[in-house]
């Protein structure tokens, strides 16, 4: 299959606004899954897999593609499902996610499909393996459902959630900070509200842009002042019913809340510059997940703000 991220057209198109292209695949059944384009660097058939001694249990083994070695993942098995034969079948997908490359072993591709995020719609409620689908849709009658890879990485590879010693430099405890957490990923949503509660900030979390411009909408209309009440955003781009895209142009189209501070945090990374942050009306753009990093743009972003205030 083509390398996906050879397709610069298809990249802007898919950078630039609320459609997005979804990779369709199979894990041995006839349950269709998708993944954006946009994070997939390519798809192939399995090639040899090296093994790797002491690795988790989903982890098949190791692949060199060009010069790089990559670890794979048995998607099927990492969501709780039946393991794909160690027969040399199947596909691997090589994704970029929160600046690492992975790849997930599935047991066949079915196509690329166009949608618009509003037909997007979170997963049913309930338990089980939908702990781990963060957003479902249909197309052609079927269903599609979208796996939190976020999850399934953190979980396979773990990942760092301790700020360093001395990254920590003001005290907002007592400025009465707010601020506004939109993720679809209850794994990303975990790492966000860290740090911000080892800065010592006030928080309301929204699972969708949605969720967050309903919100939004609900606190301009009881008169909230947004320049004192709400002292920045923190969203994810890749959300069901309404990505960061669409919610940020929302923002800055009313006057309510045209000035807070939106950052785009998503694992989407590598592939923007200030030019498309510009685009999209956002502040900044941050690569998931690094907690200093965060902690040091949400700390920059505070002193502004309690600066501006004091004007």
């Amino acid at each position: 299959m083509t390398r996906l991220h050879d397709d610069p057209e298809r990249l802007a198109g898919a950078a630039g606004g609320s459609r997005v292209e979804l990779l369709l695949f199979k894990l041995g059944t006839r349950q269709l899954f998708g993944i954006n384009v946009f994070k997939v660097h390519e798809a192939i058939q399995c090639p040899k897999l090296t093994a790797l001694p002491g690795a988790h249990s989903v982890v098949c083994g190791v692949a060199t593609l060009r010069d790089k070695t990559v670890s794979v993942i048995d998607l099927a098995m990492a969501i709780g499902g039946i393991p794909h034969p160690r027969d040399g079948s199947g596909y691997i997908i090589i994704t970029e996610y929160s600046r690492s490359t992975h790849g997930f072993l599935v047991s066949a591709l079915d196509r690329i499909i166009h949608l618009d995020w509003r037909n997007i719609q979170p997963p049913p409620k309930g338990t089980g393996r939908y702990s781990y689908i963060t957003a479902v849709t249909q197309y052609d009658h079927e269903l599609i459902e979208i796996i939190d890879v976020e999850k399934v990485i953190h979980e396979v590879t773990g990942s760092n959630e301790h700020i360093s010693d001395g990254v920590i430099t003001h005290d907002f405890s007592q400025d009465g900070k707010h601020i506004l957490v939109v993720d679809d990923s209850s794994v990303a949503r975990h790492q966000i509200t860290n740090v911000l509660d080892a800065l010592k900030i006030n928080y309301t979390i929204a699972k969708d842009g949605q969720e967050a411009w309903d919100r939004l909408s609900r606190w301009a209309d009881e008169g909230k002042e947004f320049s004192r009440f709400l002292s920045m955003i923190i969203s994810d781009i890749e959300m069901p019913r309404m990505d960061g895209y669409t919610l940020t142009s929302r923002i800055r189209g009313d006057a309510r809340m045209k000035d807070i501070y939106v950052l785009l945090h998503t694992s989407l990374s590598g592939v923007y510059n200030q030019d498309m942050i510009e685009k999209t009306g956002a502040d900044k753009f941050l690569a998931k997940y690094d907690p200093d990093e965060l902690a040091e743009v949400v700390q920059t972003s505070l002193t502004e703000h309690r600066h501006h205030l004091a004007l």
